[in-house]
């Protein structure tokens, strides 16, 4: 009879470590665009933060390509393969509502992550972890607002117009320019978030003969891009006010250098780290905040060595 139990024992345990072994947590993760410096390091970040889990933790990455048919066919996908929990980089914030419904319709727990929908209200078990990008416009114009003088010309660097982290961001700083009849908005374009399409752009306007006092960029790979093409024109540096937001390594160097003015730091290993934590807690049906802000600051000269 001992026996008997011995082996019913040692049989449950085979069964329990198998059933553990099954139990692998698996989050499926569309980002808008592989190629987009900020959203590397969030996507990297991501994975170190999944590898930190007592438990086995696998990210599924899958590149949208900014087509938002492509990516609610992926969050369909990952619904198809039954994984744990999704999480969205949305290639378009208004855009968003079939992904909410597919996710919430299967029961999975879906995370939006860098990126908040446009709407204004999300259903039970969809969450975000985001910063808020009126703040980062806002930050930004009030620096180049008071090393102005409160007079002057500036460009303005958008985003993707798809993106409501470009709306927000704009609206920020167009709510410190109210204050400021005297700095005037000479040139307004998208270069989409890219260094090269931002170089274009402010070469034209150079070419073109304009004059501006400041750049003020949705975020710093466009900054980066508009002092390239000052320094080619043979400005120099320090002429124009750069304005850029995320902080990214490049960011931080050129702010090192001079090259730019400020950055406004988005963290993206905090936004990362809220995400996955946000998901795993969703999972294992844990009390979560459904809307997780990750602060911004401000990168000046004076402080730019803290965020290296």
């Amino acid at each position: 009879m001992k026996h008997r139990l011995r082996f019913t024992s040692l049989a449950l345990s085979m069964l329990l470590a198998s059933g553990s072994a099954l139990a692998d947590i698996k989050i499926g993760v569309s980002m808008s665009q592989f190629d987009d410096t900020y959203l590397t390091y969030l996507r990297e970040s991501m994975n170190e933060k999944a590898k930190s889990y007592p438990e086995s933790v696998q990210l599924q990455f899958e590149d949208a390509r900014a087509d938002v048919v492509k990516q609610l066919s992926q969050v369909e996908s990952f619904i198809g393969q039954k994984v744990d929990a999704i999480v969205v980089n949305p290639v378009d914030t208004a855009a968003t509502r079939r992904i909410t419904k597919a996710a919430v319709k299967a029961g999975i727990p879906l995370v939006y992550v860098n990126r908040r929908p446009d709407d204004a209200t999300l259903p039970q078990g969809v969450a975000t972890v985001a910063s808020d990008d009126l703040e980062a416009g806002r930050m930004q114009m009030q620096y180049l607002a008071d090393k102005l003088g409160g007079k002057g010309d500036i460009v303005i660097l958008l985003g993707d117009l798809a993106n409501n982290s470009t709306t927000n961001r704009t609206k920020g700083v167009k709510e410190v320019l109210a204050k400021y009849p005297d700095i005037k908005v000479d040139q307004e374009q998208t270069g989409i978030w890219l260094r090269d399409k931002a170089m274009t752009l402010t070469n034209d306007w150079i070419t073109q003969g304009r004059k501006f006092d400041a750049v003020v960029s949705n975020n710093d790979e466009m900054a980066i891009g508009a002092a390239m093409a000052l320094k080619q024109a043979g400005v120099a540096k320090g002429t124009v006010l750069i304005a850029g937001v995320d902080g990214t390594p490049d960011g931080v160097r050129a702010v090192e250098k001079g090259e730019l003015a400020i950055s406004v730091f988005q963290d993206a290993k905090g936004q990362a780290y809220g995400a996955v934590d946000t998901a795993m807690k969703m999972i294992k049906k844990e009390p979560v905040d459904q809307a997780v802000w990750v602060p911004f600051q401000l990168i000046t000269l004076n402080n730019a060595k803290d965020f290296k």
